[in-house]
């Protein structure tokens, strides 16, 4: 797959929002068309209101300062042009370093811990393997590691043994 003339080597998750163009959000229904993610294809993901908010907020008063286009490239940086995936890199790196997480992989740590939030508030790995584009579920869940203490405070209260055991006395042996 090309960008603007360069190669893409495995910066997907900033590729892709500097890829973005402004037909490819639909506010109303809340939902991103990514084009060409990852394997090369295309898939649509949920965008949260919050984050909907804030790019409202860019496109009526910070994109109009950039660019007169109305259609074309969502993020914009200098001269109206479209925001390189590698002044992405830099901007989220330098809030990662303001907020004091100082580790490689800026955006691939956002996508990673958006995953293991999710997958431990319950969301099904089905749903997260759709949202990150990944092909095969082994994918996904070598992506998302779910912490010890989750997973076992989920097998405490789900596990079919403590279904057999007394309402009354949680200690009781079962029956």
């Amino acid at each position: 797959m090309r960008f603007r003339g360069g190669r893409y080597f495995g910066r997907r998750p900033l590729v892709s929002a500097a890829r973005l163009c402004c037909g490819d959000l639909n506010q109303a229904r809340g939902l991103l068309l990514v084009r060409e993610g990852k394997g090369g294809s295309d898939r649509v993901v949920p965008v949260g209101d919050r984050a909907l908010a804030w790019v409202e907020k860019y496109q009526n008063e910070a994109r109009p300062l950039m660019t007169t286009a109305i259609d074309g490239a969502l993020f914009v940086g200098d001269y109206g042009l479209p925001m390189p995936p590698d002044r992405v890199t830099l901007t989220v790196r330098r809030y990662l370093a303001m907020a004091g997480i100082n580790k490689p992989g800026a955006a691939h740590l956002l996508r990673h811990a958006c995953a293991t939030h999710m997958l431990e508030g319950g969301a099904d790995i089905r749903f997260i393997q759709a949202l990150l584009g990944h092909r095969n579920l082994t994918t996904t869940e070598i992506y998302t590691h779910v912490s010890i203490d989750k997973l076992k405070a989920i097998h405490a209260a789900t596990h079919p043994a403590k279904l057999l055991r007394s309402r009354d006395d949680e200690d009781a042996p079962l029956r």
